[in-house]
């Protein structure tokens, strides 16, 4: 791309220029257990939080270079793509078993937002989430049901918060502005991204931030060197964001936010996810667009214990576009509108009051917060043949009031009460009605209490209960096969999913181990979830029957370990989990269920060069579900790493990273497709400030 090449000319030409700082905002010198966590109410420290939480910030993103969101977890444990992890589309989350592969739905049973905008899409296998990953600079996961008090009743898998860049992470202390030119290459599909970012400063009180990215690839190949479908495509994405702090303590902020990112693919399969159904139904070109925007007021009531408010008013939609079917000549009303050129969109508008409040007394330190979130969800989709009937038209409106508590003794003891109450009513349009569709509308309640005690400054223990109910969504309320009673019809006596789930950790932290200053931290996760009335799809070609019916109940069961150590010249990361399940009705391991595995990274740091390298192994054990599809052998893969941020060149950054070093052939029992063989990834990256 000629963004591409201009940038990474300009980048390696500017190599040689005056020193200029880098970009900021690492969390270099403090293990992954040691960030804060700002989703779960309070700032708290990933470790001190009473709930498996994992933080991925820009560091691990420059070294990581993810080109998809797959890329993204591979050091956090209990959390991957789900549905093609390799295509540039197609993608879902998966977190603890929770989350599809091959429908890629489940709306709200893992939350994902971005700057707190709630984004969310369902269409046929196309995937649920299309940002694009330049966008940002931090990802906040917090996993389990204990997340819905303060994100919605639902999230039974958990929280995914994608957190855009800012103009103070471009801009070093004492300066005013910056430009960051950055040219990236894959070698595996011979994939490009240009990216370039200006950050100013707009006097003392105010900054603002503009960045843009362009990038394409072919497709890619396979550890044997096949073709892997569906993985060429072109991308840009923009981000435009400013803040204004103002107030007599400065404590109060004005944010706003927007971005978009622009997708397209030609001759995409119209099964994205993969599976079996990736050549039953041909390709097509699909562009997809994603657009988000947030306004955010927060004033933290400097000396104000009553006062500590955040009011965010945000917007989001996403849209595909498809057309130029290969088998378009079987396009037809019903179940085979799925290969007629269509349009499809969730357009979502929300509003969140949060405040909290201190309440400290004597040897307790106490907080409370409460708020309200409000949201209008319209779901569209129409065709050369009217509306589809895999993607029915309708309204979601919803009102949920939530509290949580967290009190905190002595600095030993932290109880998090919380509670949160949903209240939906959802509505179809003309052609979902016309299919059987009325007005619905429910509750959803999502208590729980976690606690964590912390016995000395090395050893800690925690645990939680949580409840929390899903209400059905406007896809599984209202789709249906097109054909009135001779196929499956509109399900309109859905139960709500109800998960209940018990965790039991402990904490493990400590300094001056190997050598002074050196840090070991550790968390260790079990947990059972208890699922009732799932909600599920009667099988294709029933006559006569809702399309979703409720299912017998399932257990969820597992542990996971994190751990991260950091020393001057070393470092190391260990990310392990382990998830069985059990459908109670047959026995079966439930199809959505990770294999077991593990990530161990080692690495080298070299101060005096500017250089930080290191290798990282990841294995997968085999695992066989109720699915064909999502069943798969084990395998193990390599990746080295390495960056350079020299001294004498201070601006410039360079990262290297070799992906599935030994051209390894496997596939991810929840990727569906063969994962990419060897792929060399390279990126500079040249700051200039002022």
């Amino acid at each position: 791309m000629r963004l591409f090449t201009t940038v990474t000319s300009l980048a390696l030409i500017a190599a040689a220029g005056p020193a200029l700082a880098q970009e900021s905002g690492s969390d270099d010198g403090y293990t992954m257990l040691g960030r804060l966590i700002y989703g779960w109410g309070t700032p708290k420290v990933a470790i001190d939080t009473p709930q498996a939480v994992t933080v991925i910030d820009q560091q691990d993103l420059d070294e990581e270079q993810p080109r998809t969101m797959g890329d993204l977890f591979a050091d956090v444990p209990g959390v991957q793509a789900a549905g093609a992890s390799a295509r540039m589309l197609g993608q879902a989350f998966n977190i603890r078993g929770i989350g599809n592969a091959e429908q890629t739905g489940s709306q709200n049973r893992i939350i994902i937002t971005v700057d707190g905008a709630v984004k969310f899409f369902e269409q046929y296998r196309t995937g649920s989430f299309f940002g694009d990953p330049e966008l940002y600079k931090r990802v906040e996961v917090l996993r389990g049901p204990a997340s819905s008090t303060m994100y919605g009743s639902g999230a039974i898998g958990g929280v995914v918060n994608f957190t855009t860049k800012d103009a103070t992470d471009f801009i070093p202390e004492g300066q005013t502005g910056a430009v960051r030119l950055k040219g990236a290459y894959d070698s595996n599909g011979d994939g490009k991204i240009g990216t370039a970012t200006y950050a100013q400063k707009l006097g003392e009180d105010a900054d603002m931030l503009f960045s843009y990215s362009q990038g394409a690839s072919d497709d890619m190949e396979d550890g044997a060197g096949e073709t892997i479908p569906a993985t060429a495509g072109d991308r840009w994405s923009a981000l435009l964001k400013s803040n204004y702090y103002f107030g007599e303590n400065r404590d109060q902020r004005l944010t706003f936010s927007a971005s978009r990112t622009d997708s397209d693919l030609k001759d995409a399969a119209v099964a994205q996810t993969g599976g079996s159904l990736a050549s039953a139904f041909g390709t097509s070109d699909l562009h997809a667009i994603d657009d988000t925007l947030s306004l955010t007021y927060a004033n933290e009531g400097v000396g104000n214990p009553w006062l500590d408010l955040e009011a965010q008013l945000s917007y989001s939609k996403t849209s595909t576009e498809r057309d130029n079917f290969s088998l378009g000549m079987m396009c037809s009303a019903g179940r085979f509108s799925v290969l007629c050129p269509n349009t499809a969109s969730y357009e979502t508008t929300a509003l969140k009051l949060e405040n909290t409040v201190e309440m400290s007394r004597g040897a307790w330190e106490n907080y409370l917060t409460f708020g309200t979130q409000l949201s209008h969800q319209n779901r569209y989709a129409n065709s050369s043949v009217g509306e589809p009937a895999f993607h029915p038209g309708g309204t979601e409106d919803k009102l949920g009031l939530y509290v949580q508590g967290e009190f905190v003794w002595n600095d030993k003891l932290t109880i998090t009460p919380g509670l949160r109450v949903d209240r939906a009513w959802l509505s179809p349009d003309a052609a979902a009605a016309a299919q059987g569709g009325t007005d619905q509308d429910g509750t959803a309640v999502s208590p729980k209490i976690a606690a964590l005690y912390q016995f000395n400054d090395t050893w800690g223990v925690f645990g939680s209960l949580a409840r929390t109910e899903r209400m059905p969504t406007l896809d599984e309320l209202y789709q249906t096969d097109g054909i009135g009673a001779a196929g499956r019809t509109a399900s309109l006596n859905l139960d709500k999913e109800k998960a209940t789930t018990v965790e039991l950790g402990v904490t493990y932290q400590t300094s001056g181990l190997l050598s002074e200053g050196d840090s070991l931290s550790a968390k260790a996760t079990l947990f059972h979830n208890d699922l009732t009335d799932l909600i599920a799809a009667n099988p294709s070609g029933s006559v006569g029957v809702p399309y979703f019916r409720n299912v017998d109940s399932a257990k969820i069961w597992g542990g996971e370990i994190e751990a991260s150590y950091e020393a001057d010249r070393w470092f190391g990361q260990l990310a392990y989990s382990k998830v069985k399940s059990k459908d109670e009705a047959t026995g079966q391991t439930l199809t959505d269920t990770p294999a077991e595995n593990i990530a161990l990274t080692l690495g080298a740091k070299f101060p005096d060069q500017g250089v930080r390298a290191g290798w990282r192994v990841q294995g997968f054990s085999g695992i066989e579900t109720a699915s064909a599809s999502t069943s798969a052998p084990g395998y193990a893969t390599h990746d080295l790493f390495v960056s350079w941020q020299p001294e004498r060149l201070a601006g410039i950054e360079v990262n290297l990273t070799v992906e599935n070093v030994f051209d390894r052939e496997y596939r991810n029992n929840l990727s569906l497709d063969n994962a990419p063989g060897r792929n060399v990834k390279l990126a500079v990256a040249k700051a200039f400030t002022w």
